[in-house]
């Protein structure tokens, strides 16, 4: 089971359990997790991404050699964020990277993200957006986050056809309907997780929406239980070959085996 949604360290507005590497790495394992890819709560609010990047690929070293995979954070948004790009490619050798364009105050038809996703491209990345984060009913007043619209998705991924994304956190979630399902499902390159897929049936809904083969496992671990989206594919009652792609193959091709051996290596 490959778990393509993970994150390290503190959530900024408290703390959940099994934040930490040691801790996280011994629970997924626990539950038949034979691969993370991970990011760090770190980089929602901490504007020094490089420390951030250096941070997680440290402890996915330390603590989950050939088990995390890293997936660096870059904000287009920040000064000098085309070295923080190099350094995730050359330094860490991680095989993808991870934006949060609603936290790190952009849009998806901001110029500069066609120039990140283009460049990604070229260094042959797998791009994941978190369209989401937490619940809007739970957020601090104070820093209310709405979800990512991906609707400018349409436009980038046809000019970028080799590039590979991933939506996180997508779909119907906490009464807020991102809506991404009927004008992107065509998109050949988009992949999605279900995690926040909160409807009956939600994972076969996308999986007819969209495709067997671009839906891959993830849990919004640990800030979500595991089990959730663990019991969202039992609920599902999928074909075994569809199962299967859902917990394993689909990632296995999203990441590609080789840029997967280069970015843990």
């Amino acid at each position: 089971m490959i778990d393509t949604n993970v994150d390290l360290f503190n959530w900024p507005f408290r703390r959940v359990v099994g934040d930490d590497p040691a801790s996280l790495v011994t629970n997924l394992r626990s539950k038949g997790v034979t691969q993370a890819w991970v990011c760090s709560y770190e980089a929602l609010l901490c504007r020094d991404l490089t420390g951030v990047n250096a941070r997680l690929a440290s402890a996915a070293t330390q603590f989950g050699l050939n088990f995390l995979v890293p997936f660096g954070s870059i904000s287009p948004k920040l000064p000098d964020w085309r070295e923080d790009l190099r350094r995730c490619v050359e330094v860490h050798r991680m095989p993808g990277i991870r934006l949060h364009p609603n936290y790190h105050g952009y849009t998806l038809d901001d110029p500069a993200v066609g120039e990140l996703l283009a460049l990604a491209a070229g260094k042959k990345l797998l791009v994941q957006i978190a369209v989401s984060m937490e619940d809007v009913r739970t957020q601090n007043p104070l820093m209310k986050i709405p979800p990512v619209d991906p609707g400018p998705l349409v436009g980038l991924l046809t000019r970028l056809p080799d590039l590979r994304v991933q939506l996180l956190n997508a779909g119907y979630h906490a009464g807020v309907n991102t809506g991404h399902i009927d004008d992107i499902s065509r998109l050949e390159n988009l992949h999605f997780d279900f995690a926040c897929q909160e409807s009956v049936a939600g994972l076969a809904k996308l999986i007819a929406q969209t495709s067997p083969n671009r839906v891959a496992f993830g849990s919004h671990y640990p800030f979500f239980y595991f089990e959730s989206s663990f019991l969202k594919v039992y609920e599902a009652l999928l074909p075994a070959e569809q199962e299967m792609a859902v917990m394993e193959g689909n990632a296995r091709r999203l990441i590609g085996e080789g840029a997967l051996a280069a970015g843990r290596n």
